[in-house]
Parts: C-alpha cells; structure tokens; sequence
C-alpha cells in the first residue's frame, strides 16, 4: 500500500522542525515527538538552555523570530544534519496588551513580527523540501483567539492569530498537489508562562496542559495525505460555536 493511503504514517526517519521549543507548548511537543520516534529540528533563542533531549536525534539551532536572518541557516543546518524535511511546526508566539485606547503601537509591531511574520518566512523557506517529502506536514499553532474576538482580549493577539488562519489556508492551497498539508491547531488557554498573567485568563485547573497538545501534534503528523485536517480547535470554556 503507497504511503499516503496508508491508515497513518510512520515516524522513522520523519524530520520535524519546531519553533520556540524552549518551552511551554513547544517543549511539550518536542518531548512527545522524540518519543514517538522523530528527528527533531529545534529553533530557539537560547540553544545552551535547552536540556533534555537526545543529542543523537536532536539539532538545537539559534532562532529568533523577530530577525530575519535566523531563518535560512536553521534551515540549511537541518537539511545538512538530516538531509530532508517532513514537518514544520509553528509554535514560536508573544502575547503582549493592547486594545484600541491603550498601549503602544510597537506591541502590535513586535507581535506581527514574531506571530505571523516569522511562519510566514519559515513556510516560504521549508515549502520546497516539504513537497519533495511527498507528505510534508505544517502545523501552526494558532488560538482560539483566531477564530473569534473575545472582549478584553489583546486586539493586537487576536488580530495576529486571524493571520495565522489566513497564512495556514494559504500554505494548504500552495502545497497540496505534492502532498503537503496544513493544519491550524487552536487552543484556548494552555497551562504556560504565556497566559499566566493575563487578567480574567481561564483558572490553571480548568487549561489545557501542554502535553496535550503534543499528544495532539502528534496524531496531525501521523494522519495520511487522505485526511486533511485544516483547523483543530480546542477549547477550555463553553462557548456557542467553539
């Protein structure tokens, strides 16, 4: 049976690239995903803090999404380690305060920067060796906040999250013929640093925990080119349409 008809897809010898995997949800999902078995291409600002993973399948590559410059040599690094590139994972974010009657306008610059701007400059990079995987796999992971807006909720957020559903529908229509497929994972609060001191955030005993979503990440990067998954949301509240 071809592998993309297959029921799911195999780990071994699968190359995953993750950013922001220092951690929270992006450590999470990296530790899930040396368990399954990958090889893992990981971005983050600080290389030397990160600890914990196997050296003999793990590259730690310097990763800073607000400049431009970090995004080509962690990819030509993972390619000369690893000679391909099955997935791409979209993790690194900020969450910064400001609505319309208060806060600076370089909050929203530095979101856009590091929120949107840096998958997109990742994706247009990784697209070519996805495609030629066959069965490349993009997980950006969005919010909930991407699917609606929720008063008092950072605007500049929000806004940067509906972006992040754009670009992933963008990057599911680019790549699609060669196998590529594109998921927008959206959670509601997850149990990390990020939410901890949003006022009104949803109670730490009542969040989703980040090894939840690597559990999530999991599945999406096991599904075949047959089951196109193009949102996933999750959420931690009751609400009328997510």
């Amino acid at each position: 049976m071809a592998e993309s008809s297959a029921r799911s897809l195999s780990p071994e010898g699968r190359v995953i690239m993750i950013s922001g995997a220092s951690r929270g949800i992006g450590l999470a999902i990296a530790k899930r995903l040396q368990d399954d078995g990958y090889l893992l291409s990981l971005g983050v600002r600080k290389p030397s803090e990160l600890k914990g993973l196997d050296p003999e399948r793990t590259l730690i590559a310097k990763f800073d999404a607000t400049k431009p410059e970090d995004a080509e040599p962690w990819l030509d690094a993972t390619i000369e380690r690893f000679g391909r590139l099955d997935g791409l994972i979209n993790n690194a974010g900020i969450l910064r305060a400001i609505d319309l009657r208060s806060g600076d306008e370089s909050v929203l610059d530095e979101m856009w920067a590091v929120n949107v701007k840096g998958p997109f400059r990742l994706i247009r990079l990784a697209l070519p060796h996805l495609e030629k995987a066959g069965h490349g796999r993009i997980i950006n992971v969005a919010s909930t906040d991407g699917k609606r807006y929720r008063d008092g909720v950072s605007v500049a957020y929000a806004m940067t999250k509906h972006a992040v559903m754009a670009l992933t529908h963008a990057a599911k229509f680019a790549g699609w013929e060669h196998g590529v497929r594109v998921t927008a994972l959206c959670p509601g609060a997850v149990d990390t640093q990020l939410v901890a001191s949003v006022p009104g955030v949803t109670p730490s005993a009542n969040r989703i925990p980040p090894e939840t979503i690597g559990d999530t990440v999991s599945f999406l990067l096991s599904l075949p080119n047959t089951a196109s998954v193009a949102e996933l949301v999750m959420n931690t509240r009751l609400e009328s349409w997510i």
